[in-house]
């Protein structure tokens, strides 16, 4: 039976459930991608290990997987530096990468560069201009408002590598259409990328003339049990979100509101808006069908409360069956 023509065949992955310490607790997921039906690997931003590096300690390890870099804060990194760290990741593992930035918070721009992006559009629009020409081996000449690079990349063969942004709202939405491989979302129901991100993906892409990026969306999940407390999970894996104003924006364009002075009832209302999913591994199959109507291309799955609350190994676990029943 073929796909309807609207319906991308979806793809799920995982998300390292924690930031990095130490490089040695990435094998198990490492693992878990190479051997399950898992298509990729990814790891947010960190503060004290950063993704590429931990993929490299994979890869020397044994498990060589697909890997996902989302989302690389834009001030923490030049771009030159930005696609290095990409190139060397596919050229380590011998997989394709995802890499994938975003300007971040007021908060991070204001502490790495003195002030916010006055148009955190144009600063993003810069940036992946930047990495996509350096990666496809092009002589970058560029005096950007945010961004100057003057430099190109030695050539080489490597795998590909997508470079994508990460996307919220609808106006960075259609700039992911224009001038993104892959459009990266985190938090956001499947609804509201059915009737905003995705249009908006739509109406950038078309604008440009090029394709519709893939949608990548980063999903907080975990399966229900007698001893859990759906919305202490939710709180686990998303109370840093909820005090963000870009995110908070968002929720509440989907018609989740959040008070950022009030964690515990936001994370509550983030089950019951179907940001945060919770239930069996059938539920969650089917709560998973919303998102690839709404089309998603790939799944990643966020078990991060789950890690928080019951620790590593019930992460693992949660993995291995959600991936049993949707990626057999």
């Amino acid at each position: 039976m073929t796909e309807p023509r609207d319906r991308p065949t979806i793809k799920y992955s995982i998300l390292m459930p924690f930031g990095l310490p130490r490089p040695e607790p990435t094998l198990p997921y490492a693992a878990l991608t190479q051997w399950s039906g898992a298509h990729r690997l990814w790891q947010g931003q960190s503060m004290v290990n950063q993704p590429h590096h931990a993929f490299t300690y994979a890869a020397a390890s044994g498990f060589r997987v697909p890997a996902g870099l989302a989302v690389t804060l834009m001030p923490f990194i030049h771009p030159y530096e930005a696609a290095l760290q990409a190139q060397t990741v596919a050229l380590t593992t011998g997989h394709p990468v995802a890499a994938c930035f975003g300007p971040g918070g007021a908060v991070a721009q204001r502490s790495m560069r003195g002030a916010p992006y006055r148009s955190p559009l144009t600063a993003s629009r810069e940036y992946l201009t930047i990495v996509r020409g350096l990666l496809d081996g092009e002589s970058v000449e560029q005096n950007g408002e945010y961004f100057t690079c003057h430099a190109q990349m030695p050539p080489g063969p490597r795998p590909p590598i997508e470079v994508g942004l990460g996307v919220l709202r609808p106006g960075m939405a259609r700039l992911a259409g224009e001038v993104a491989d892959t459009a990266v979302t985190w938090l956001t129901p499947a609804t509201y990328l059915r009737d905003i991100i995705v249009p908006a993906l739509r109406e950038g892409a078309e604008a440009a003339g090029r394709p519709v990026p893939r949608l990548v969306s980063i999903v907080p999940v975990a399966l229900a049990a007698p001893d859990r407390d759906p919305a202490a999970l939710a709180l686990a894996s998303s109370s840093g979100h909820l005090q963000l104003p870009h995110y908070t924006d968002m929720l509440r364009r989907s018609g989740i509101d959040t008070d950022s002075s009030d964690l515990a009832s936001g994370a509550a209302a983030l089950i019951e808006g179907r940001a945060f999913l919770y239930g069996d591994s059938k539920v969650l199959a089917e709560e998973f069908a919303a998102y690839q109507e709404a089309g998603v291309n790939e799944i990643v799955l966020n078990v991060a409360g789950v890690n928080g609350m019951h620790g590593s190994q019930a992460a693992l676990r949660e993995l291995e069956a959600i991936l049993a029943e949707v990626a057999p």
